[in-house]
């Protein structure tokens, strides 16, 4: 007597068991829904670029600066000398000895790099928006730069240095202009903090925001 035969059992589903083991498809979506958060690219190349978009805002910025200069010799107000022989020698002496006009001199100066400043950042920040710390750096340098530029342009379209000279040529009791000084040094700083403050506040508010990888999870 012979058992009975057993049919053999049905084969299981394996749909479920080989989309777990699917290996994922580079580029293609991975299993369960997960999509993975993109990718950014290497930083080398990027930063490279950077590194000379910054170096060619800071070589053109510190162009700017005899614009700058021109406009200081061109609207700072001159300081009256005047000239006089006291005991056989060249003596120099301010006209008004309660006048402003040196004050107005480092105003000027500061007044106009404080609108170059601004201007700069707003140019380069319209030019790239997305902005990077070799901008703000060749921003920063490049105002510096200007800056120094201006302050020996507007000294050597100024009245002569040499006032006792200057005194001579043109007569005792004469009234003369004295050289484009800048007494306040600190207004050699005043580009770079107006471009730096500028371009952080218009990026900030304008400026590209970086996908968020996440947010079709949220929704």
């Amino acid at each position: 007597m012979t058992a009975p035969l057993t049919p053999p059992p049905p084969p299981r589903d394996q749909s479920a068991h080989t989309e777990w083991q699917k290996p994922q498809v580079p580029g293609g979506p991975a299993p369960y829904g997960y999509v993975p958060p993109p990718s950014y690219g290497d930083d080398g190349p990027g930063m490279k670029a950077e590194l000379r978009e910054g170096a060619v805002v800071t070589v053109a910025v510190a162009v700017c600066g005899v614009l700058l200069g021109v406009l200081w010799w061109w609207l700072a107000p001159r300081v009256p000398l005047v000239g006089d022989v006291v005991d056989g020698g060249w003596a120099v002496y301010f006209k008004d000895t309660e006048g402003e006009q040196a004050v107005g001199v480092d105003g000027t100066f500061t007044l106009l790099a404080l609108g170059f400043g601004a201007v700069s950042a707003v140019v380069v920040f319209l030019l790239r928006r997305r902005g990077g710390v070799p901008l703000v750096v060749g921003l920063t340098v490049g105002g510096v730069l200007a800056s120094l530029i201006a302050w020996r342009v507007g000294v050597w379209l100024g009245p002569s240095q040499d006032v006792i000279a200057h005194a001579k040529s043109v007569g005792k009791g004469v009234t003369f202009s004295a050289p484009l000084e800048l007494s306040a040094k600190g207004a050699l700083l005043v580009w770079s903090v107006a471009a730096l403050v500028v371009h952080l506040g218009v990026t900030a508010l304008f400026g590209p925001r970086d996908p968020d990888p996440f947010e079709q999870y949220r929704a």
